[in-house]
């Protein structure tokens, strides 16, 4: 009766309410949300055709005249253009119809083997058209003759795209294209293939977003490939790229943890320390890490080593500054009492300040590891390019976005769900503090279930000693 009393309470309450926490249900309704909103956004952006698409994707390869750039199914160009490009492309087949119409071939045609080399690229064309309607595999688009054949099934009604359909317009030039190519021969003859020039399909295409911002399901398929694909020659694979951004990352936290918390500390309880340290490190931390880049490089060579440095150089002293203040909040009661007690300053040091700052300092170092996170890039393009950021470096300058997304998603990923065990495992370092109180979502539950586990089982090991107890109750 009392817990449905507190359920109702709960389920009253208002959502805006300044300082009072909400009941778990509702918590856990909005750490959904928090992902769940970004990701419909974006969805919506990519499917709903009457929101924002300012490119067309194409669907069909095309080219046209003393235009080097060559468009394959996939790319992308402004909608602003695309209806330019289709209208030019209408005017070059429009000059070429009547050559192809009265094509004989018996003739000779001056400079036949430039012009069949054109023709063997617009037999391609169809190539997307073939692949995404399973008629051909990649492996089979690679033969013109099959290609060809296909031409000739489409052209003679046998068989009809539908992913995507081809407009009325692209099945009247493949029609016009196969009466004339099967003049020569209804099967593909590399020697004997058409010397007067073919008509060039239409561009077709669907809006969609600029290349830089692909559709979900395209990050989803894109990230798979990559993942699964084995390491190429010298080129390792995309896990042992996250294994070293890991590796680096971590190396620099740690490295600047075990210098950094000594000297924290120290500033934070001895003010000698901390006039003689703070005001440099406090100078220090405005001067942008990737600009020691280069000096790095000059001491530690140009593999791993400068790229943990950077992580070091870019987490410390930030890392000093806020273990210090931490430092520094320790209630003065808990000094005074101890020092009453007869404690010496290296006591107060060892017994009191140091275990009364480790749950915050836990804390602390949590943050700070995701600081940490913030240099992979930048320390990744130290010295030789590796890891993820090489991949994202090199992707993006081809721009393959759709390879891009995933790994940055994956960054994210790791970063979130590392906190996050580090958050489930203050639950049982810290267990007297306020954040170990409540009842942890199934996640933390889980994560807690085996630490604590053999936590409970080491416990039950340890042998009853009645002085002990004796001893802490004060009896006789």
């Amino acid at each position: 009766m009392k817990s449905d009393l507190i359920r109702e309470k709960r389920r009253r309450e208002p959502w805006f309410a300044a300082r009072r926490d909400l009941s778990p249900r509702r918590a856990s309704l909005l750490g959904l949300l928090s992902f769940a909103l970004p990701l419909l956004i974006w969805s919506a952006v990519s499917y709903l055709p009457f929101l924002w698409h300012p490119d067309m994707e194409l669907q069909i390869s095309a080219d046209r005249e003393n235009v080097t750039t060559v468009y394959v199914a996939g790319d992308r160009m402004s909608q602003d253009f695309f209806p330019e490009f289709q209208e030019s492309v209408r005017v070059q087949n429009k000059a070429l119809e009547a050559a192809l119409a009265s094509f004989d071939p018996a003739a000779e045609v001056p400079n036949g083997a430039a012009v069949r080399r054109a023709n063997k690229k617009i037999l391609r064309h169809l190539v997307p058209v073939l692949i995404s309607n399973g008629w051909l595999t990649e492996e089979q688009a690679k033969d013109d003759g099959a290609i060809y054949d296909a031409w000739g099934r489409i052209a003679k009604g046998e068989a009809e795209p539908v992913r995507p359909r081809l407009s009325d317009e692209n099945r009247a030039i493949v029609a016009k294209n196969w009466t004339a190519m099967s003049k020569l021969s209804a099967v593909y003859d590399s020697d004997r293939f058409i010397s007067v020039p073919l008509l060039s399909l239409v561009p077709q295409g669907r809006p969609a977003n600029p290349d830089y911002l692909p559709a979900p399901h395209e990050v989803v398929i894109t990230g798979i490939k990559d993942f699964t694909a084995p390491p190429e020659a010298e080129r390792p694979s995309m896990w042992q790229r996250v294994g070293h951004s890991i590796r680096i990352v971590f190396g620099g936290f740690l490295l600047a943890a075990l210098v950094g918390v000594p000297i924290g500390v120290l500033c934070g309880t001895y003010p000698v320390f901390s006039k003689l340290i703070e005001p440099f490190t406090d100078f220090f931390r405005y001067m942008p890490a990737p600009t020691f880049s280069t000096l790095l490089v000059a001491i530690f060579l140009a593999n791993d080593a400068p790229k943990v440095a950077l992580v070091f150089v870019g987490t410390i002293f930030q890392l000093i500054l806020v273990v210090s203040n931490t430092t520094r909040r320790l209630e003065m009661p808990l000094l005074e009492a101890a020092q009453t007690l007869g404690a010496k300053q290296r006591q107060l040091l060892t017994h009191v300040v140091i275990p009364g700052i480790l749950p915050n300092l836990y804390n602390d170092l949590r943050i700070l590891l995701g600081w940490a996170w913030t240099w992979l890039v930048i320390a990744e393009l130290v010295g030789v390019k590796s890891g993820l950021t090489e991949f994202i470096e090199t992707q993006g300058r081809w721009r393959n976005f759709d390879s891009v997304y995933p790994v940055i998603i994956l960054i994210g990923l790791v970063g979130f769900f590392t906190d996050q065990i580090l958050s489930a495992f203050s639950r049982i370092f810290f267990p007297w503090t306020t954040e170990a109180g409540g009842k942890p979502n199934p996640i933390v539950r889980a994560i807690l279930f085996i630490p604590r586990w053999f936590r409970d089982a080491a416990a039950e090991r340890i042998p009853y000693r009645p002085e002990t107890r004796t001893r802490q109750t004060g009896e006789a």
